[in-house]
């Protein structure tokens, strides 16, 4: 007599399920399970600190869109399955990006968007740094182009002690992403986001 083995069903992480597969190579706050915004450093305005923990609260490069939403002002970006996004929209409609955890003064969480890619422009770049420095110290990424030039310049806060430091947290980076792209991730052809995308006609049944 033979006995199947159990069947065992592996479950992915959230990140995991949305990552950036096909792009061109190159206190504890426990109530805080809430959808975070998502900003540039240099969008902030304000002084910024980005999780000191890469491997635990910066997400790998994930596949991404910008989706138009009926009555929003604004797009609003969703995670997309990588095959689903290369099959159906064109490179110009991909964006590849990492998020990392980031607070502004006085624990405001928001995820701070981290280039993954093209980091020979000068904006991206120069986020990229601040993004870095942000783990150790305050930082603002302030736009060079009232100046003529591009780029962003980097200040430090005068005194790094002026604001208490960041309670990040306890809660995993997956259940942070998962509530804040919770009707926001494409991981199927019927999605009305990616319908809307390609212009096809939604059930709406």
């Amino acid at each position: 007599m033979t006995v199947n083995p159990e069947l065992k069903i592996v479950k992915r992480s959230f990140s995991e399920k949305f990552k950036s597969k096909n792009g061109p190579t190159i206190s504890g706050v426990q109530t805080l399970l809430t959808a975070l915004p998502i900003h540039k450093i240099g969008e902030v305005d304000d002084w910024t600190r980005l999780h000191p923990s890469e491997g635990d609260y910066w997400t790998d490069e994930l596949c991404l869109v910008w989706v138009p939403v009926k009555g929003a002002k604004r797009n609003l970006l969703h995670v997309i399955d990588d095959d689903l996004a290369v099959q159906h929209l064109p490179a110009k409609k991909i964006k590849r990006f990492r998020l990392a955890l980031a607070c502004k003064p006085n624990n405001v969480f928001f995820f701070c968007i981290v280039p993954s890619q093209n980091l020979d422009n000068t904006y991206n770049a120069d986020a990229l740094k601040a993004c870095y420095l942000a783990q150790t110290h305050w930082v603002q990424a302030m736009s060079r182009q009232s100046e003529g030039a591009e780029g962003y310049e980097i200040k430090f806060a005068q005194d790094q002690n002026a604001f208490v430091a960041p309670a990040w947290p306890t809660r995993s980076m997956d259940e942070l992403l998962e509530v804040t792209f919770k009707e926001a991730n494409i991981d199927h052809d019927r999605h009305p986001g990616l319908l809307r995308l390609i212009g096809a006609k939604q059930d709406l049944t």
